[in-house]
């Protein structure tokens, strides 16, 4: 952070450090000032950097309550203080030019599905000009178990990976798996390959081996995340390598959507899975003809 050069930026640059201590300390504007003791409207005034002379001790105490540690350097320091993350939201304002809370998860509204007040948009597709309401620039979320999923969600994408199982399967067979750095399994992939040669023997022509996809799955609570596509696009990348240029598989809702969603196509000359169930005959009676 760059050294302030008049009494206004050195404000300021209080009112973001003490925002970027207290979304670290997930503390609202409310909950900071309960804890140090001070007025609500202080926190806000030197938030906003409107604050003209805060006294040492005022500060001292936020700071604190935040988390933080005040100090004195009379001279050069080895080492420079490590300041908390920016909120990555500080750029973004409401309507009325107002900075959002610095300890809630902010995001730009783009569809109805983006924000949590178009509830009536997770049934009913509407064009954007039957929108009951209008849709905010951004918005955030005050329940923080709601929240805390979000934030999860994302450590969840960021941090998970795809590789192949090898070595303790068959060489006919493919598996893929999705784990996190602890090793928790959030995903997985199986196939097999097929071509006249495996099933009958004979000789091999090129083009005739094609990979049939078993099943795909991702844990309950990481679906939507983007698991299974990252999956898909796996045993995709590795076709290439094996001379294979085919993945046939059989799917219902909602796979059929996932799959023409990750470049499948749906093939009218293959057979579908079909089931014909036929009611219980009753003791003694024969069955109808």
């Amino acid at each position: 952070m760059a050294e302030p050069t008049s009494p206004t930026e050195r404000w300021a640059d209080l009112g973001d450090l003490l925002r970027r201590l207290r979304r670290r300390a997930d503390l609202s504007q409310r909950e900071l000032a309960a804890r140090a003791g001070v007025p609500q409207a202080t926190v806000a005034r030197i938030e906003s950097g409107r604050a003209v002379d805060p006294r040492y001790r005022t500060v001292e105490r936020l700071v604190q309550a935040a988390g933080g540690q005040v100090r004195f350097d009379s001279g050069p320091v080895d080492e420079p203080p490590r300041l908390p993350a920016p909120v990555p939201h500080d750029e973004l304002r409401d309507q009325a030019g107002r900075q959002y809370p610095a300890h809630l998860d902010v995001w730009e509204v783009r569809e109805p599905k983006d924000w949590p007040g178009a509830w009536w948009a997770e049934w009913y597709r509407l064009p954007p000009e039957k929108y009951p309401l209008p849709l905010p620039s951004a918005t955030y979320e005050v329940n923080r178990e709601y929240r805390d999923r979000r934030r999860e969600a994302e450590q969840v994408r960021r941090s998970v990976t795809v590789r192949r199982v090898i070595g303790t399967l068959p060489a006919t067979s493919w598996r893929f798996v999705a784990e996190l750095p602890d090793g928790d399994l959030v995903g997985e992939l199986r196939a097999h390959e097929q071509s006249p040669h495996l099933c009958w023997g004979g000789e091999e022509r090129p083009g005739e081996r094609e990979v049939v996809l078993d099943g795909l799955l991702v844990a309950a609570r990481h679906r939507r995340l983007g698991i299974g596509r990252r999956l898909m696009e796996a045993l995709v990348a590795e076709l290439p390598g094996a001379g294979i240029g085919v993945v046939r598989a059989l799917a219902e809702e909602p796979g059929v959507s996932f799959l023409l969603a990750c470049g499948f196509e749906l093939e009218a000359s293959r057979p579908a899975a079909l089931r014909l169930e036929r009611p219980a005959v009753s003791a003694g009676r024969p069955p109808p003809r």
